[in-house]
């Protein structure tokens, strides 16, 4: 408990400010995120690290029963990726695990939007920022729609890749989760993500979307991945990155 972070400042703010939701904050889910309490809620999103101190039963009835009902949603920002690691139900519903992120809060990276749609309209066709962003394990393209990838070729940084995982670097995603749905987008390490007109809106528009109020399509397209990682490999040949591969 404490002052609030710029994230639970930004939430609680876009929902005053667009009038689609209230925001009940907690750091402390161990109390707080059970089943009882899971009722009173439509949306649940993470801003986390770390293994979470959610009892087990209340754990696995958030993940395997309430996020994939008919009318919920799931929120993941930045850490959320960063978030039980060796929990599988956990890491298969966001979409990855965090393994590492070259490209630090001090690094201005590039981002290419791969459709345009409510929720990667704010982002116009290519996005400039700074922020972490994060490479990722567990990535199943063949569940996910992804909808913003990092462009190497003008996302310089000057730490070692961890390519182990492959090249492509997705960075923002939906996916449906049963009869649920999913959002997640990699940006909010740096406070100046949280008011970023682009980040907020794009938010806005992904809980209209989990609200039924808007139609987008959710269905995997791998293929978008797939040349993604061969662009990815060719421009990380040809920028000169460095590779930091696990042995």
């Amino acid at each position: 408990q404490g002052e609030l972070s710029a994230a639970e400042i930004a939430m609680v703010t876009l929902g005053q400010k667009t009038k689609l939701f209230t925001v009940d904050l907690t750091q402390d889910c161990l109390h707080d995120v059970n089943k009882a309490n899971l009722q009173n809620y439509d949306i649940v999103a993470f801003y986390t690290t770390m293994d979470l101190p959610i009892p087990e039963a209340d754990r696995e009835y958030l993940f395997k029963e309430w996020a994939q009902q008919k009318g919920h949603g799931i929120i993941g920002f930045h850490s959320a990726g960063d978030t039980y690691h060796n929990y599988e139900p956990y890491w298969d519903m966001m979409g990855g695990t965090f393994i590492g992120h070259p490209w630090n809060s001090g690094n201005t990276v590039t981002l290419t939007v791969h459709e345009q749609n409510p929720l990667t309209k704010p982002f116009g066709n290519e996005f400039v920022l700074k922020d972490e962003i994060y490479m990722y394990q567990h990535w199943q393209p063949e569940k996910c729609r992804v909808l913003m990838s990092l462009d190497y070729s003008k996302s310089p940084t000057n730490s070692d890749v961890p390519t182990d995982h492959g090249y492509h670097v997705p960075v923002s995603w939906i996916k449906k989760v049963g009869e649920g749905k999913l959002y997640y987008n990699n940006l909010g390490h740096n406070e100046t993500s949280w008011v970023n007109p682009a980040y907020l809106d794009s938010i806005t528009q992904a809980v209209h979307w989990m609200r039924g109020e808007i139609e987008i399509d959710a269905t995997p397209n791998p293929e978008v991945s797939k040349a993604q990682e061969e662009k990815a490999a060719k421009d990380f040949a040809a920028g000169g990155f460095k590779a930091r591969v696990k042995k």
